[in-house]
Formats: structure tokens, C-alpha cells, sequence
């Protein structure tokens, strides 16, 4: 065995044997609930987790203390407040902040042309990760907080992020487990596949209501001068835009892409 994958398994190993399985429980009903904007039941998350309802229940009920979910009147749960203000206290990666930074000008001047909102995603994980937006002021703009978190098989951005993986990793996901959210998810393996290879070869990716239904998206990918994949720039929107208004964001979206993807700096040469 190689002696790195020795040690990743090693390591792996003393991860599993000190986690505290409480903990684990209350991760898990976070999981599901930031999958679920609308809430969901205590009867539901019984029936996802497969714990016993008096263990849920008092998962929940700590949680709600502590403002990390909120249940409602009719006794659905969603996730509580006290989320945003732990979000806004994560350090970033630094090299995310310095991505974040200089696309920025650009994302407002296509928030603004556009009047939609404009997101910036990396990969994080099985997970395409909104690390900058720039929020339209237009009523029916749909405005995005940094930290959101959407599978990679189920959005614009997650795809052209997805299909630039490895060849290798890129499979391991598509023959993993694949959820669906939506009637339009995409979760056949082949399915994906084949879409992945469409948006690699006209270079952007769309979503049809794959993760949320009525919101559509389009994306672009964001390369280094290398031609590597850094991020997504992605818009998304709600369903019943004309063709003409659709096609204005998607050539937005792809030009924006290129132009911070042209900002980015050059490699450093090694000992210059």
C-alpha cells in the first residue's frame, strides 16, 4: 500500500473512533434541514435519519434553544438565525478572498446590467459553495447570502464545476449517490454524463429548476491561465423570463466569466 494512502487511512481511522456521536445526531438533522428551505416535520426527519422520534425531538428541541433552528405554527422546523451570525464569522480561504475580491467589480456591474443577482461558487467537498454575491436591488431578483451550499449534479454552477473534475473523480461522483430535489434533477448516472459533457463542450451550464423548482440558472466556469477550473459565476432566476431576457443572462454570464478569468494573475515563477 502506498505509504500516503497508509497514513490518509490511519488518519481516517482515529477521525471515526473520537467522534461524539450526539454531535453526529444534531450534523445530521442540520443536513437535512439545509436541504429543505421550506422545513420539514418531525415525523419526516424521523423517517430520513431512522433514529427514534424522542431522540429527534430532543435534538430539535435543544437546537431550537439555541436559535440553530426555528420550528413554525404549524410545527414544520427550518433553520434558525443564529446560523447567519456564525456564517458571517467564517474565515475564508485565502485564496477565495482574493478571488472573491477581484470579482466583485465585475459582479456588480452585471448585477446591475442584468437585475439579478450574481453568485461566485467554488468546490467544497461533494458541494458547489457560494463564497461571493453581488444582490440586485430589482424586486424579483433572487438574493443569495455567501455560504449557501448546493450539490454539484444540481445546478448551473455545480455542473460546470463538476465537469471539470478529474476524469477520475469526476466518475466516482456521477456513480455515487445521487440525490433528486426536483422532478428535473438530474440523477442517472448517464443522464449526468452526457450533460457534463455538453457543458464542457459549449463551455456553460444551465439549470432548469434542478435544486429549487421555478429557479433557473446559467453559469460559466472561471479558468487560471493554465485553463484550470477556479469557480463558477453563475445567475440564477425565476422561471417565465422571455427568450430574450434568458439569452442577455447567459452571454452575460459567459462574457463576465472570461473577463475574471482574464484578471487573474499569473502563476508566480519560482524563485523570481
Amino acid at each position: 500500500m502506498d505509504a500516503k494512502v497508509e497514513q490518509a487511512d490511519i488518519a481516517s481511522n482515529a477521525l471515526e473512533k473520537n467522534k461524539v456521536p450526539a454531535v453526529d445526531r444534531v450534523m445530521a438533522v442540520l443536513a437535512i434541514l439545509e436541504q429543505r428551505a421550506d422545513g420539514t416535520s418531525i415525523r419526516d426527519l424521523v423517517e430520513a435519519l431512522g433514529l427514534p422520534r424522542t431522540t429527534v425531538y430532543r435534538v430539535l428541541n435543544s437546537l431550537e434553544i439555541h436559535g440553530m433552528v426555528r420550528r413554525s405554527a404549524h410545527g414544520s422546523y427550518t433553520l434558525g438565525p443564529r446560523l447567519l451570525s456564525l456564517a458571517a464569522r467564517v474565515v475564508r480561504d485565502e485564496g477565495h478572498n482574493d478571488l472573491a475580491n477581484l470579482a466583485m467589480p465585475h459582479m456588480r456591474r452585471i448585477s446591475s446590467t442584468v437585475r439579478q443577482s450574481v453568485k461566485l461558487s467554488v468546490v467544497d467537498g461533494d458541494s458547489a459553495l457560494v463564497i461571493a454575491t453581488s444582490a440586485s436591488v430589482d424586486a424579483f431578483s433572487l438574493n443569495v447570502a455567501p455560504g449557501q451550499r448546493v450539490p454539484l449534479h444540481a445546478g448551473a454552477a455545480g455542473k460546470v464545476l463538476l465537469a471539470h473534475f478529474p476524469t477520475a473523480e469526476m466518475e466516482a461522483y456521477v456513480t455515487g449517490d445521487l440525490a433528486s430535489y426536483t422532478q428535473n434533477t438530474i440523477a442517472d448516472a448517464d443522464q449526468l454524463r452526457a450533460e457534463l459533457d455538453q457543458v464542457r463542450e459549449r463551455g456553460w451550464a444551465d439549470d432548469h429548476g434542478e435544486f429549487t423548482p421555478n429557479v433557473e440558472a446559467f453559469a460559466a466556469a472561471i479558468t487560471d491561465h493554465a485553463g484550470k477550473t477556479k469557480a463558477a459565476l453563475s445567475i440564477a432566476f425565476l422561471s417565465g423570463l422571455s427568450l430574450r431576457e434568458r439569452e442577455m443572462i447567459r452571454s452575460t454570464v459567459i462574457t463576465g466569466a472570461g473577463a475574471i478569468s482574464a484578471d487573474l494573475p499569473p502563476p508566480r515563477v519560482s524563485g523570481a
